[in-house]
């Protein structure tokens, strides 16, 4: 029997922005289960919130990547976000500036940043190979 597959979102705590992104994901990559790691406005939270909040984040991804063997980590920012009322051009900004911090944690996973739109579709804003070492 093979093994179940993961993918990983940082995502926001907003309920209309999971489901999207968790269906594009099982879609586009293949995997099975996606875990979900929850804040409002993650973008906010990784790009200008506290160590704390950052190494939070960074802990619980460890454990999705280490015990499940997650193929790729998507942090996402959705059109009408409460936790992180912006510009849909600075949460742009800010998912780049997020795609690079998780691949400074050099895991062996695809990096994606993913934008929820107003109609609710997940466009893609960035899309690294995975890899400790790209």
């Amino acid at each position: 029997m093979e093994k179940a597959t993961f993918a990983t979102a940082i995502n926001c705590m907003d309920g209309r922005a999971q489901d999207p992104v968790a269906r594009w994901m099982r879609q586009h990559l293949g995997v099975e289960y996606v875990d979900t790691i929850t804040e409002p406005g993650p973008d906010r939270v990784m790009t200008l919130g506290s160590p704390e909040g950052l190494e939070s984040i960074r802990t619980r991804v460890l454990v999705s990547v280490e015990k499940h063997r997650s193929r790729a980590v998507a942090i996402c920012a959705h059109h009408d976000c409460a936790g992180n009322p912006v510009s849909r051009e600075s949460h742009r900004d800010q998912l780049r500036e997020c795609v690079r911090i998780i691949q400074s944690w050099k895991l062996p996973v695809r990096v994606l940043a993913l934008w929820v739109n107003e109609h609710w579709t997940v466009e893609v804003v960035s899309d690294t190979p995975g890899g400790a070492s790209a």
